[in-house]
């Protein structure tokens, strides 16, 4: 938040807590972009994380009144956004990616049935809701981006859900065990625990590296290289090409298919024959 508007904030909040609602937006816009982010990592999608924080909204204005100020207004709000997704959690199953739901597809076999309902976790258009670069706080171990991506919040879906809050306030947003703790309403040696065991789970399912540290050691030329020749590949529905760029180990999956593909070859192959223009051979879903 800018210098400024924080030295208004006693203000707004005295304001907001005679109720003023222009007063409370104020306030609460400067933490809009975080705690949405926040609510992604907890929930795995974009549209429950916007769910969660209007929720969360509507709550903390209800409850402004009872605010008394012994935390600052950050911690209060990431209490409520916190708690407002563990309730979520218990109420829906997880999300996952697609090969987290069973194995791969024969590329013979075809794409398979649709899905009704998404279960699948969604990216995150970090740029465009303002995640921003670099550590949260000096605690943090994962950069607020890495805090983002699919693959980190891949991993979090393993978690129970208390640790998954526990690693995110701790790891990601820099929070000390102590505020964590406050936040939870539990202990410092829960809280603890609770990290100790999210680590070890996070650990084996993260990548060696993350994508922000690739995107680091290709650097802004090759990415956009990289980049275009997909593009340009995918619209010129060039199977061949597409599979050059892959990794034998390379996933894929194309919504609102159920069965995803494993391996280089069986990729492409399969997205050719579940594109609507076989002409073509296969048309990005991303």
């Amino acid at each position: 938040m800018a210098t400024s508007a924080a030295a208004q904030e006693p203000e707004l909040l005295d304001a907001a807590q005679a109720g003023d609602e222009e007063a409370f937006r104020r306030l609460v816009d400067p933490y809009r972009s975080e705690l949405h982010a926040h609510g992604y990592r907890m929930l795995g999608s974009v549209q429950d994380a916007e769910d969660a924080l209007q929720d969360s909204m509507l709550r903390s204005w209800k409850g402004l009144k009872r605010f008394e100020r012994r935390s600052s207004l950050r911690s209060w709000l990431y209490t409520i956004v916190t708690n407002t997704c563990l309730n979520e959690i218990e109420r829906r199953p997880k999300r996952m990616l697609p090969l987290d739901q069973g194995p791969a597809s024969d590329p013979q076999g075809g794409p398979g049935l649709p899905l009704v309902e998404t279960v699948w976790l969604e990216p995150y258009a970090d740029e465009q809701l303002g995640v921003e670069d670099g550590f949260a706080a000096p605690e943090a171990r994962f950069e607020r981006r890495e805090g983002v991506e699919l693959a980190f919040i891949a991993a979090l879906q393993h978690l129970p859900a208390t640790q998954r809050a526990v690693l995110i306030l701790r790891e990601v947003l820099g929070f000390s065990a102590r505020e964590v703790a406050e936040l939870l309403d539990t202990t410092v040696a829960s809280v603890n625990s609770a990290l100790q065991r999210a680590r070890k789970t996070i650990d084996e399912r993260l990548p060696e590296r993350s994508q922000q540290a690739t995107l680091r050691s290709l650097g802004d030329a090759r990415l956009r290289e990289i980049v275009e020749g997909y593009m340009e590949a995918m619209q010129r529905g060039d199977v061949d090409a597409v599979v050059g760029m892959l990794f034998e180990d390379a996933a894929w999956s194309m919504p609102p298919s159920s069965r995803p593909s494993s391996g280089a070859s069986a990729c492409p192959a399969g997205t050719a024959r579940s594109s609507s223009s076989r002409r073509r051979g296969c048309r990005s879903g991303a």
